[in-house]
């Protein structure tokens, strides 16, 4: 008998048994958006992708203090470093030291408890501290690499000995974008030291995953722009006749040479630059802020102005679909690298942030947009607890603290833990690796999964380690 002969047209699609015809028109839905999904894919890089399991977050924004802020001076705070303050270390040194250290030296600053949990925050941090019930502090990162530029690269990279993709280059790979008129990934005040474009960089990814970066970090956030946005000579639509000849040409050229990654990433990028041309502008304008929203991050401060720019910039990129955001706090070189004279230094840096930080996680989470977006702060490394010449820390990749907030991460809460000092990762070790596993499985991705080929093998974010820390998420 024929299977089909007991069932009409219109019975099939109200059927709502899977055993008969998965669903009906849900099935047929679904399968429509399978469809336009793996169509997109293959059509167009920057498309969005489905995520081997649920994102708790859609997006990242990075805050980057470049130099390597101190933990024991900020968000881990150690009771017995200050009891024991002038006494020698009583465990060993790393084998491996960036510079000479001598004893013990306690926190010129003092600790006070925040948040429902009594989260202990120094009084660098007043204005972020009281942000602390929607934070997770991680106590335990650690990395290899007691230089800058490997430090940085480890970080930003996965790795501190060769060309690989950013982290944002990974995301946007897994994730595509929300909105084809912006970048995907886009770094505000990049440094050029240490790295340079490398840590915002696609390497052998498609070019399309590249970082876009605004303004460099020796100059004023003001001069973070993108040029030539508006052609007063050339309307858009005689820009369009040019940019589809140009891509004929290209085109053309390609088929004779076959696949090239290189051209095609070129193409792509001729067209984002021409879709850019709508909203950039809009983003980079921020004089449709209210006086309230511009003081909120201390736009009319002298100390704050100019990160403050930064991170309001960040939130606007956000809330219009951009993937990943990077903000750099940093001056030609190493902001935070206080080898000397660490309470001027830290001090300062943190007078310039700590507004701005806060303000970020306030606006974001009036706006609902805290839940899902994923913040992280953080430098390459950590500083020593021993100090360095008279009132220096030194570098210390062995165990330092970084944060999250936001993205379905646990808030007022503490992960990890450095040993009584805060010298070495010791309870719940996080290593960069770790740490980049864990910001990929926010976002949906499994970063063991998360690989492209090149060069005769798959290579991935986390290369050959990385576990996840879902202890975190709430």
């Amino acid at each position: 008998m024929d299977c089909c002969s007991q069932t009409s047209r219109r019975s099939f699609l109200k059927s709502s048994t899977l055993k008969t015809t998965a669903l009906g028109f849900g099935h047929l839905a679904l399968s429509s958006l399978l469809h336009e999904n793996a169509k997109a894919d293959t059509s167009n890089p920057l498309s969005q992708k489905l995520t081997p399991h649920a994102a708790r977050a859609k997006r990242v924004i990075f805050l980057f203090m470049k130099g390597g802020p101190s933990g024991v001076d900020t968000f881990d705070y150690k009771p017995q470093l200050e009891k024991d303050d002038g006494k020698e270390l009583p465990f060993d040194k790393p084998r491996v030291q960036f510079g000479e250290t001598g004893k013990l030296m306690k926190s010129p600053w003092k600790f006070r408890p925040y948040g429902e949990n009594g989260v202990m925050v120094s009084e660098l941090f007043p204005n972020v501290a009281r942000c602390i019930d929607d934070m997770c502090i991680l106590n335990s990162v650690h990395g290899t690499n007691a230089a800058h530029g490997g430090a940085s690269l480890k970080l930003h990279t996965g790795s501190d000995n060769f060309v690989r993709p950013s982290m944002g280059s990974w995301v946007t790979y897994g994730l595509g974008t929300e909105n084809q008129n912006l970048p995907a990934f886009v770094t505000i005040c990049p440094t050029l030291a240490h790295g340079g474009l490398k840590n915002w960089s696609s390497a052998f990814l498609p070019a399309d995953y590249q970082g876009t970066p605004l303004g460099v970090a020796s100059q004023p956030s003001t001069n973070a722009k993108v040029k030539y946005t508006q052609n007063k000579r050339v309307s858009r639509k005689q820009q369009r006749v040019q940019l589809d000849l140009l891509r004929q040409m290209n085109r053309q050229h390609m088929d004779g040479l076959g696949p090239n990654q290189e051209l095609e990433g070129r193409i792509n990028s001729f067209e984002l630059a021409f879709r850019m041309q709508s909203q950039v502008p809009d983003v980079l304008d921020i004089s449709s802020e209210t006086e309230e929203t511009q003081r909120l991050y201390g736009l009319d401060g002298e100390m704050t102005k100019d990160f403050g720019r930064q991170c309001l910039l960040a939130r606007r990129f956000a809330e219009r679909g951009v993937r990943f955001i990077q903000i750099t706090h940093s001056d030609s070189f190493v902001q935070w690298d206080q080898h000397g004279d660490l309470v001027k230094g830290h001090t300062k840096n943190a007078l310039e942030v700590d507004q701005p930080i806060a303000a970020l996680l306030t606006d974001l989470k009036r706006r609902g947009l805290l839940e899902d977006t994923l913040v992280m702060w953080g430098g390459e490394f950590g500083r020593t607890p021993v100090m360095q010449g008279s009132n220096g820390r030194d570098h210390n990749p062995e165990g330092f603290t970084m944060w999250m907030a936001g993205g379905g991460v646990k808030g007022g809460f503490k992960y990890g833990a450095t040993d009584e000092y805060g010298y070495y990762a010791q309870e719940n070790k996080m290593h960069v690796n770790d740490l980049h596993a864990t910001l990929l499985h926010a976002v949906g991705l499994d970063h063991s999964q998360l690989t492209y080929r090149y060069a005769g093998r798959d290579f991935r974010l986390t290369d050959v380690g990385g576990n996840v820390a879902t202890d975190i998420f709430a």
